[in-house]
């Protein structure tokens, strides 16, 4: 078994498929089955960041409890709150506005994950998936903030796309993440067995 370095293990793996399978589901849900109105645009996808943000929110209490990771869990959920609460309430159900609140919401989560990726990731595969991630938003928030004559549906299948490699990217993350601490857990085990032995030995 390799040696495993703690400090690449991301205690809140659980939180990443949470997100993950949530987002893959919407993801999908908007690319094939998306709403065609505005005002069920807004409501689908207000709702749907919201919810985001509560499972952020309670990945920060966790993480808080284990101090690693909280303050990055604690930006995620802000965005994602913030983001819904001005879709909602400060949109006025207008597609142009609501198109320009996502497209910053992606941009701005794009921008999050790469810096999360170069800054406070230490393991290369998990720098990897959040840098990607992160290229991707930051492509598909320019798109869509340049789709103004872009149909309803159109414009909410773009950001299912975005949605749908945050989920995969997250489930990918949150795997990576369990078996580390699946793996850390066995080390762990086997060197409290070695001293064990080597302190009856003694």
């Amino acid at each position: 078994m390799a040696k495993i370095n703690r400090r690449y293990i991301d205690k809140h793996w659980l939180v990443f498929l949470i997100r993950g399978t949530v987002a893959a589901i919407f993801g999908c849900f908007a690319l094939f089955r998306g709403p065609v109105g505005i005002d069920d645009t807004i409501a689908v996808i207000g709702v749907f960041l919201l919810f985001m943000g509560i499972i952020d929110s309670i990945g920060a209490l966790y993480c808080s409890t284990k101090k690693h990771g909280w303050i990055n869990a604690i930006i995620d959920a802000l965005v994602d709150v913030i983001a819904a609460i001005v879709l909602l309430f400060l949109s006025k159900n207008d597609l142009t506005n609501c198109v320009i609140i996502i497209s910053i919401y992606t941009i701005v989560s794009g921008i999050i994950d790469i810096f999360h990726g170069f800054v406070s990731t230490v393991d290369p595969t998990d720098k990897f998936i959040r840098v990607l991630a992160g290229i991707c938003g930051c492509v598909i928030g320019i798109v869509i903030l340049n789709a103004g004559d872009f149909e309803v549906t159109t414009f909410v299948r773009f950001f299912g796309a975005y949605m749908l490699i945050v989920g995969i990217t997250s489930l990918i993350y949150g795997v990576h993440n369990r078996s580390q601490n699946i793996e850390d857990k066995i080390a762990r085990i086997q060197s409290y067995k070695k001293a064990s032995k080597s302190r009856k030995k003694r």
